[in-house]
């Protein structure tokens, strides 16, 4: 069994992702993580959820779109706060873009993360071009747990997310011939913190490198893993898997 810990199910799909998960299925990833960006995916997330077996939701706000909190944010943490909801996020830092402003994502950051601990749920962390800030407002929340969604670090940035606790995701970019720091870093995480996603239909693997991504294709990603790892395909699979029932409590 295959655990694609995060995909953003019918973002481009007019079927609204039903195709996506049966080809997953096939090719043996039976537990999805739909993971919300604002507030109209987050609900279109747990729609999901709920109709279509091993697929699970979270619901957030992505630090690009986050200048919408003020309007959604009341429904997106009743929304968090429901058993319906796995995680909290898609939030976190991104500063290769300037869609918003590095002060609105680190309030809003900051928003998600209070409600984490409150809520004693997961956060699904994306950081681009931003590991010192992103570390430095998670040093300020004691207790939250959660996961580097994509991670894009070498081993000394692994290293500062696992001394705070978290898990380190793996998605396409790890399969690419230029990602050695990257390889260097899922050579050296412990067993027990390592995660594969998809971030589909974003960074597919280097086979599909150009075109649309989907869960099916995490095997390939979980195959260099377990490459990198010196370790047999199955027991990468049986391992990421539980390390991830054992972060989302699914």
């Amino acid at each position: 069994m295959i655990f694609d810990t995060h995909c953003h199910l019918g973002y481009d799909d007019p079927n609204d992702g039903a195709p996506d998960v049966a080809r997953a299925r096939d090719a043996g990833v039976e537990l999805l993580l739909d993971v919300g960006i604002d507030l109209a995916s987050s609900l279109r997330a747990r729609a999901r959820a709920s109709q279509l077996d091993g697929v699970f939701s979270s619901a957030g706000l992505h630090p690009n779109d986050c200048g919408k909190i003020d309007a959604e944010w009341g429904e997106l943490e009743r929304l968090c706060r429901s058993t319906a909801c796995t995680a909290v996020g898609e939030t976190g830092l991104d500063f290769f873009r300037d869609h918003t402003t590095p002060e609105q994502q680190i309030e809003a950051f900051e928003r998600h993360l209070e409600l984490a601990v409150e809520i004693d749920k997961p956060v699904i962390v994306h950081c681009r071009d931003a590991f010192d800030r992103t570390f430095e407002v998670l040093r300020r929340f004691p207790g939250v747990r959660g996961v580097m969604h994509c991670f894009s670090g070498g081993p000394a940035d692994a290293e500062r997310a696992l001394e705070l606790g978290f898990y380190l995701s793996f998605a396409g970019p790890l399969t690419y011939k230029k990602s050695d720091e990257l390889r260097a870093a899922a050579a050296a995480v412990p067993a027990d913190r390592m995660l594969v996603e998809t971030d589909a239909p974003f960074l597919p693997p280097q086979s599909r490198r150009g075109k649309r991504n989907e869960p099916a294709l995490v095997v390939e990603t979980l195959t260099k893993l377990a490459e990198v790892r010196g370790i047999e395909f199955e027991a990468a699979a049986e391992r990421t898997t539980a390390n991830a029932r054992t972060l989302f409590r699914v």
